[in-house]
């Protein structure tokens, strides 16, 4: 497995300045680093590349992060990235929107280099934490393969975001069991970034929403279970 140093990082910002600050002083860690100055080109560049962590600035023209994002989840023949989207917008209903795009983290501006680095390698551990161990599970027809965050359905394969993907593998390891918000919270998204109980709830409708309503039980006032047969 490469160290986190051999990983490649895409950026994607409209502004050259944020560009140029981001690439120097990523690339002065010894990081691989490629840049796109807007959506449309950003995805062109994750598939070729197939980096393992793009930083997407949220407002672009032509694509803005959203949008980008979106793209690049449902496109099968990539190599799904850890995505961070870059934004001074600190709302509630930016964050949702991204998490609904299937973002990973959010890196909010203006961006202190120490900080940004540190995040980076949080971010990357998640990634070298995903590698070199296959675990395959059927569970209700269910099958999940860990090594490429990749679950099938009755034959029907769909690529989760690592979010999405590692709330699922942490529900269906134990059938049955009802894991609460402060559970999910701690274990899926640890101590690397803040969010709320609302994240947790986006994340399951999505769930939801690719393999239907039958694996995930709400338990009103407790938390989520996933269903035995």
């Amino acid at each position: 497995m490469e160290n986190s140093k051999g990983h490649t990082i895409l950026l994607v910002d409209d502004e050259p300045d944020i560009l140029e600050f981001l690439s120097y002083n990523i690339r002065k860690e010894g990081y691989k680093v490629f840049t796109a100055n807007n959506g449309e080109e950003g995805v062109k560049l994750t598939q070729q590349l197939s980096p393992s962590l793009i930083l997407l600035d949220v407002m672009m023209p032509k694509m803005d992060g959203i949008e980008t994002c979106q793209i690049i989840r449902k496109d099968l023949n990539i190599t799904q990235p850890i995505i961070a989207f870059l934004t001074s917008r600190a709302e509630d209903y930016a964050q949702i929107a991204g998490f609904e795009a299937g973002a990973d983290d959010y890196i909010s501006k203006p961006i202190r280099p120490r900080l940004l680095l540190s995040k980076i390698e949080s971010l990357l551990r998640r990634l070298d934490k995903s590698h070199g161990v296959v675990i395959d599970s059927d569970i209700n027809s269910l099958k999940i393969d860990r090594e490429k965050f990749l679950i099938e359905i009755s034959g029907k394969q769909i690529i989760l975001p690592k979010k999405e993907f590692e709330l699922l593998e942490l529900l269906a390891s134990r059938p049955g069991k009802v894991f609460n918000r402060e559970q999910i919270l701690s274990i899926v998204w640890g101590n690397e970034t803040i969010v709320g109980e609302r994240t947790i709830d986006v994340h399951i409708r999505k769930l939801r929403e690719k393999l239907g309503d039958e694996y995930i039980r709400t338990i009103k006032g407790v938390g989520y279970t996933f269903n035995e047969k």
